[in-house]
């Protein structure tokens, strides 16, 4: 009789069993990366039409520590880009929503507030703040909007607030990828100062996704497992 798999997001004797297969380098890496990661800060895409665009904002995500984006689909599906990612989507945990209703955005408006985060929308309209007025002494989750129309009316209507990045040229706004960059960094800095005990992970947060990137870095690691679970119920 095979002995069947378990259904387990963690098991210290299994991560160890994988760790054989990664180098000590590898994995001081891993712990480097985990020490520094949050999910204080989070970023959500609204309907991006151009995939590519959306892969970028994943790579920015990983680059700033970030450990989770969301993906709120209308019209538009995403699929990641591996050759704009670069390998960052191994990393960062895509969250994606899509109601066939059309609540896509109250589906993921929702997870967020039930996660404490408060909700900005990214927009130069004359009601929002400047990004320097934004303070992160709170998980705040920032929502932009597609190339071509920005955010839509309904996460203008439902966010908690909305700001901008100040222009001073010609040109109304950066690219997604850009302005992600620039909102992480600035928010990143500033939330520092706060000291908030929950801004980086919990230690069990960190052995989750310990797990899950030595899953992901062992070749035919569900060979391995099976071997280490057969040994282990033997």
């Amino acid at each position: 009789m095979t002995q069947k798999q378990p259904e387990i997001a963690f098991d210290q004797g299994l991560l160890d069993y994988l760790g054989q297969y990664i180098t000590d380098h590898k994995k001081k890496l891993i712990d480097d990366v985990l020490e520094k990661r949050t999910r204080f800060i989070t970023v959500v895409l609204e309907d991006i039409h151009k995939p590519h665009n959306a892969s970028a904002v994943i790579r920015t995500c990983d680059c700033f520590g970030v450990q989770d984006m969301h993906v709120i689909e209308k019209s538009n599906a995403y699929k990641v880009n591996p050759y704009v990612t670069r390998g960052a989507a191994q990393w960062v945990d895509l969250h994606k929503y899509y109601r066939k209703d059309g609540s896509s955005v109250e589906a993921c408006f929702e997870n967020l507030r039930d996660r404490g985060y408060k909700i900005y929308g990214t927009s130069p309209s004359p009601d929002s703040i400047a990004l320097d007025e934004l303070e992160p002494n709170e998980k705040i989750a920032l929502v932009f909007g597609n190339e071509h129309e920005g955010i839509s009316e309904e996460v203008k209507a439902n966010a908690d607030g909305l700001v901008h990045i100040p222009m001073l040229g010609f040109t109304e706004s950066f690219n997604i990828s850009v302005s992600a960059s620039i909102f992480l960094y600035e928010l990143i800095k500033k939330a520092k100062k706060y000291d908030h005990p929950d801004f980086h992970l919990s230690d069990y947060e960190k052995d989750i996704l310990r797990m899950k990137w030595y899953r992901s870095i062992v070749k035919r690691s569900d060979l391995h497992e099976k071997h280490y679970w057969k040994s282990k119920n033997a």
